[in-house]
């Protein structure tokens, strides 16, 4: 069939259509930026590795502990790691909570409407009283503020969610850096590639949750809900993080008065495809840590890009953040190839026609995004 040509798109950020259709990605492909980014992603890969282990233990060690003082230790406490922890020589797993508070936040999914079910709510009571049975407090506390217990296991399963999804996508970024130090990625089409076929060969992924009260194993999240990574995890974290994320405190006033902050949840624009980066290093910017961490972890290759910029390694989270956010855009190309109604490529005209709006609608979001900024 001949290609059927469409009127030229009059969006203002019309060239990433066109790039799009053409199979490329939004972001521009140069050796520089597959470097830039698979190395990033390795990093990205092992603390997402780190992240991962702690939130599944978190929830399935942690669950109804009202203070859990040591949720971090992933159930190894000693003094020595102790004091590490309290100098702060450690992964800051704040950030993997802020991400999930984010997506609990914002909601979305099917795991969101789950556990807004009799189901859940039924599980969780059988949870409550048997982790409780002999505990008259706790039994009482949850009789004066029913919705309370409750609340705690609905964040349990954000906690083991995100934790299964960062699993998948922690061997995603790190099988990437192995193709890529074998000479198998050299575009950054292929990395956007490599990404998109991690995303269908799971979509499919069961997310499951229980927990193990004496003998006896509770499901919270049961396989027979039928959540799956793809569309229960990855496209709410996508909206939740990548998209909306929440304000920066110190950056923008709380004070309703001040209007500082969106009255409405969808055009919230602070997550990581619209951060601006030179705040990374102050307080209260959670993406710092991220970025903190990454910086532990990075290949010799990258770092050393780095280290030969204008102000090497004095503005290295900044650096970080800039990369990180190029690799974001190459991630977020993989999830609108995989959502579109169909082929980017096709050659049907009102399938043509159905992907040009699809498109333009993403477009319309990227448009306060730092998009052009990481394609200079």
């Amino acid at each position: 069939m001949v290609s059927i040509q469409l009127e030229p798109s009059r969006h203002s950020l019309a060239e990433y259509i066109y790039r799009l259709e053409k199979g490329e990605a939004l972001l521009k492909d140069s050796p520089q930026n597959v470097l830039e980014v698979v190395g990033i992603l390795k990093s990205y890969g092992v603390i997402l590795d780190a992240y991962s282990r702690n939130l599944i233990y978190i929830s399935e060690n942690q669950f109804l502990v009202l203070f859990p003082f040591f949720k971090y230790f992933n159930g190894d406490i000693s003094l020595n790691k102790l004091l590490h922890h309290w100098w702060h020589n450690r992964i800051n797993f704040e950030y993997a909570e802020y991400c999930m508070k984010a997506m609990m936040w914002h909601g979305g999914g099917g795991l969101d409407a789950y556990l807004d079910t009799p189901e859940f709510k039924t599980s969780v009571k059988k949870v409550i009283q048997a982790k409780f049975k002999n505990n008259m407090f706790m039994l009482a506390l949850d009789k004066a503020f029913p919705d309370f217990l409750p609340e705690h296991m609905r964040m349990m399963a954000y906690y083991s969610g995100l934790g299964q999804f960062w699993r998948v996508m922690a061997d995603m970024f790190l099988y990437l850096s192995d193709r890529y130090d074998n000479g198998e990625i050299k575009s950054i089409s292929d990395v956007v590639q490599h990404i998109l076929d991690g995303f269908v060969q799971d979509a499919s992924k069961p997310i499951t949750y229980n927990v193990k009260i004496a003998d006896k194993v509770y499901d919270i999240l049961p396989k027979s809900v039928g959540l799956t990574f793809l569309m229960d995890t990855a496209v709410p974290y996508v909206e939740a993080v990548f998209f909306r994320g929440t304000p920066f405190p110190g950056t923008v006033s709380y004070n309703a008065q001040a209007y500082q902050i969106p009255e409405q949840q969808p055009v919230f624009t602070y997550g990581a495809l619209y951060a601006d980066p030179l705040p990374i290093g102050g307080a209260g910017i959670p993406p710092t840590l991220l970025m903190q961490d990454m910086s532990h972890y990075l290949p010799d290759y990258l770092h050393e890009v780095y280290r030969q910029s204008f102000r090497q390694e004095d503005d290295l989270l900044v650096q970080i953040c800039e990369t990180f956010q190029k690799s974001m855009f190459c991630v977020t190309t993989a999830a609108i190839k995989g959502l579109a109604p169909y082929p980017l490529d096709t050659k049907d005209l009102q399938q043509q026609k159905e992907n040009r709006a699809y498109l333009e609608g993403w477009m319309n979001r990227f448009k306060t995004s730092r998009l052009k900024m990481v394609n200079r």
